[in-house]
C-alpha cells in the first residue's frame, strides 16, 4: 500500500539550522510532488502532474509514439475499428470512464501493447496474431486501461525523478525524447517500466473490467501464459522482444494469481469467431511479415544481402501493398549501389504511406546522396514534420548550408546536436564552422 506521510517537527528537529534545511527540502518536494488518490484502488499515491496535464501529455505524445514504433496499421482499417470498439467497451467499465480513450493497432512485429497517460493506448499487430479470441484481446486492453486510469505513468515519473534527485544526477532532455532517437522503424517511443506492484494491479483490476464488460476472465490467464511462453522462447536472444519483457515482465506468479482470480469470477463471452473475422487480413499476411523478418535477420545478422533481397521480394509478392517491405528493398538496393532501383522502391513506399515518417526520410536521404537537394529537402522536411529526428535535422542543416542559408542551417544543427552521438558531434562542428558556439 502506498502511504503519503508527514514527518513531525519533533522527529526532524536537531537544531534550528538542520530544521531549516529540512523545511526547505520539504517545501521543494511539496512543489515537485503531490499526494493524490489512486482513482482505481482508492489508495494514496504520489504524482508529479495533474490529470489535465497527463491528458495533455498523452495527446501530445500519442502521434509521435505511434510513428516511432512503426506507425498505424493501415492495410485493413476494419481491424482498427474493431479494436477501438472492444477498447471503448472496456473503458466504460473503468474507474475513469470519462478519459479521452483512444486505441490504435500499430504496424509492428513485436507482440506488445502500451498506454500513455490520459488513456492513449496501442497494441501491436505482432500481439494481435498471438491471440486466439476477443476475451484475450480484452485482457490486453483492460490491463492497459488500468495503467492509464490508475495514473501509473505519472507515478513512475515521480519515482524516476526522486531517484535522479537523490543520486544527484542532472538529467537534460529535449521537449520530446523521441527526437533524440535514431530514425529506425520500430524504434521505441514512449516506454513505461512499471513496478511489480503496478503490473499486478493492472492484472487484478483489468480482470474486473473484463468481467464487467461480459468477457471470460480466463482470457487473462491465457494471455500471461502466452507472454511466459514467448519469454522462454526468446529470452536468450537479443532482439526487440527484450523491450517487451522489460516493460511487461511475465512470470509464473502472474499466471497463478490470474488463475486464482478467474476461478472466483463468473464465466463470460470468448467471441472467438468475431475476433478471427476481424484479424483475417493480418493472419493472411503473416507469412509475408515472417519473410520480411527473415530478410532483416539475413541482412543484419548474417550479412547475406542477396538472400535478404530475395526474401524481401517474396514478402512483396505475398503482400504488395506493405510500404515497409519496399523500404527494406530500397535499403538493400542502395547498399549494392543500384540507386535508380532503390529510388523506385522508395517511391513505391511513399506512394503507399506518405504519412509514415520513414518513407519520406529514407527517400530524402537517397536524394541527398545523389545531390538532388530540392527533392531531398522536401522529403526530409515532410518527414521532420511528421516525426522530428536527429537524422532529418542534420541533413536538413547540411542542405541549408550547401544552399547558403546559414541561419536555417544553424537551427537544424542545433537540433541535431541535442541528440548526441557521432551525428550530434558532427553537428556541433558544423555549427561552429558557421560561427555558432554549441557545447561539445
Amino acid at each position: 500500500m502506498r502511504i503519503c506521510a508527514k514527518a513531525s517537527a519533533a522527529e526532524i528537529m536537531s537544531g534550528w539550522r538542520f530544521f531549516s534545511l529540512i523545511l526547505l527540502a520539504l517545501a521543494l518536494l511539496s512543489f515537485l510532488v503531490a499526494c493524490s488518490t489512486n482513482p482505481v484502488t482508492g489508495e494514496r499515491q504520489f504524482t508529479l502532474m495533474s490529470q489535465s496535464q497527463e491528458i495533455a501529455l498523452g495527446q501530445q505524445q500519442y502521434p509521435p509514439s505511434q510513428q516511432a514504433q512503426g506507425g498505424a496499421y493501415l492495410l485493413d482499417p476494419a481491424v482498427q475499428r474493431y479494436v477501438n470498439a472492444v477498447g471503448q467497451k472496456l473503458a466504460r467499465q473503468s474507474a475513469q470512464p470519462n478519459l479521452p480513450y483512444e486505441f490504435v493497432v500499430l504496424n509492428n512485429d513485436v507482440p506488445n501493447a502500451w498506454a500513455l497517460p490520459g488513456g492513449k493506448i496501442a497494441i501491436n499487430r505482432g500481439l494481435l496474431v498471438q491471440l486466439e479470441d476477443e476475451a484475450q484481446l480484452a485482457s490486453v486492453l483492460g490491463h492497459e486501461i488500468v495503467h492509464a486510469a490508475a495514473r501509473h505513468s505519472a507515478e513512475q515519473q515521480v519515482t524516476n525523478l526522486g531517484l535522479s534527485v537523490l543520486a544527484g544526477v542532472a538529467v537534460t532532455q529535449t521537449d520530446n525524447p523521441l527526437y533524440q532517437q535514431a530514425a529506425m522503424m520500430g524504434a521505441g517511443g514512449f516506454q513505461a517500466f512499471y513496478s511489480r506492484e503496478n503490473e499486478l494491479e493492472a492484472d487484478y483490476y483489468g480482470i474486473n473490467y473484463m468481467v464487467a464488460a461480459g468477457y471470460d476472465p480466463y482470457g487473462a490467464v491465457e494471455l500471461q501464459q502466452t507472454f511466459l511462453r514467448l519469454s522462454q522462447e526468446q529470452g536468450a536472444k537479443s532482439d526487440p522482444f527484450s523491450a517487451l519483457f522489460a516493460s511487461h515482465p511475465p512470470s509464473a506468479e502472474r499466471v497463478k494469481k490470474n488463475r486464482s482470480r478467474a476461478k472466483k469470477m463468473p464465466k463470460g463471452e470468448r467471441n472467438r469467431q468475431a475476433f478471427l473475422d476481424a484479424i483475417k487480413q493480418l493472419r493472411r499476411d503473416q507469412p509475408a511479415y515472417d519473410k520480411h523478418q527473415a530478410a532483416l535477420v539475413a541482412a543484419s545478422t548474417h550479412k547475406n544481402w542477396s538472400q535478404a533481397l530475395a526474401l524481401t521480394d517474396e514478402a512483396i509478392r505475398q503482400q504488395p501493398k506493405e510500404a515497409r517491405f519496399y523500404l527494406t528493398k530500397g535499403h538493400l538496393l542502395q547498399r549494392d549501389g543500384k540507386n535508380d532501383l532503390a529510388l523506385n522502391a522508395f517511391d513505391r513506399a511513399v506512394s503507399l504511406e506518405s504519412q509514415f515518417f520513414a518513407t519520406r526520410l529514407y527517400r530524402g536521404l537517397l536524394h541527398h546522396q545523389l545531390g538532388n537537394y530540392n527533392p531531398a529537402s522536401q522529403d526530409l522536411e515532410a518527414s521532420h514534420q511528421i516525426l522530428p529526428t536527429q537524422v532529418s535535422s542534420f541533413y536538413l542543416g547540411d542542405i541549408a548550408q550547401k544552399l547558403g542559408n546559414r541561419r536555417q542551417a544553424l537551427d537544424y544543427y542545433r537540433e541535431a546536436a541535442e541528440g548526441g552521438g557521432d551525428l550530434g558531434r558532427e553537428a556541433v562542428i558544423r555549427a561552429r564552422s558557421l560561427g555558432l558556439s554549441l557545447p561539445p
